[in-house]
């Protein structure tokens, strides 16, 4: 087995897909604990089915590179799920579902009636669940994955007393003169980017799985928010890195992969925290 990955290692599209998937890995992470603790641990879902209504409206009007107008479509929608919609009569559960529903049902629409593809079932199935395109990457999607993944964690870093203390009590912060609204859109914004790029990684219907079982994981064991950051980033490459490796190995789906370790590592963490207690 160490010698097929040694041999596997030596295609840069293998070294590619696994410095992205860290990259997302590492990103969804770090949001995924602000989001868990705010109560949006769904928004994952609801910006990623409209990434998919994106993409399918980008196939329709023939663009041949989709991924600005998906990221515009869903920062947008992730300022309105944030930042506006919280001050409208349709908040929280019911505005994500709102918008997830429609959107995936607008893509879905849209690839049937349009479509040029002659997989179209094929087509549908590789975004909802993820395909083999992270294994397909050139060196310019790299660096712009790698761009793009710099500037979330700048943010993170840059704005990390600011978003502690809008996830922890948002009316304090406001108080105190922390112009909360702000540093909401900030945080729609970059969790546009991440779900974006994850696109690709682990498909529209997973990636709620990157946001929430790192930090979920995490917070069996550690109680302060510094310490379950750090080790929901950890536990969040560490799975990414290991589900793709075993993907390669054994040509399992990517992202159902990554997922599938997600979730034995929180059984594990589970486990850890009922030991821990009782100690």
């Amino acid at each position: 087995m160490f010698d097929k990955l040694a041999m596997y290692f030596q295609y840069p599209f293998v070294r590619y897909a696994l410095i992205v998937g860290a990259l997302i890995a590492l990103c969804s992470s770090l949001l995924g604990v602000t989001l868990v603790l705010k109560r949006f641990s769904f928004i994952g879902d609801g910006l990623a089915h409209v990434a998919f209504g994106a993409m399918a409206v980008a196939a329709v009007i023939g663009l041949t590179d989709d991924m600005p107008f998906t990221l515009a479509v869903t920062i947008i929608c992730a300022a309105l799920l944030l930042g506006v919609g919280r001050k409208t009569k349709i908040k929280g559960d019911a505005a994500i579902a709102m918008i997830s529903v429609g959107a995936l049902a607008l893509g879905y629409l849209l690839m049937n009636i349009f479509s040029t593809s002659a997989n179209l079932s094929g087509d549908v199935c590789s975004s909802l669940f993820g395909s083999t395109s992270i294994l397909t990457l050139t060196r310019t999607e790299v660096w712009l994955c790698f761009g793009l993944s710099i500037a979330v964690l700048a943010v993170f870093v840059i704005f990390y007393n600011k978003i502690f203390a809008i996830t922890f009590d948002e009316d304090f912060a406001r108080a105190t003169g922390i112009k909360s609204d702000v540093y909401n859109l900030v945080i729609a914004v970059t969790v546009a980017v991440v779900i974006t790029l994850a696109m690709n990684l682990v498909g529209s219907l997973l990636i709620s799985a990157l946001v929430i079982f790192p930090a979920i994981s995490a917070m069996r064991v550690f109680k302060s928010f510094k310490s379950v950051t750090i080790c929901s980033a950890i536990l969040s490459v560490s799975c990414a890195i290991l589900g793709i490796i075993i993907s390669i190995l054994w040509g399992t789906p990517v992202g159902s992969t990554i997922v599938g370790v997600d979730i034995v590592v929180f059984l594990a963490f589970c486990g850890f925290g009922l030991i821990k207690k009782e100690r």
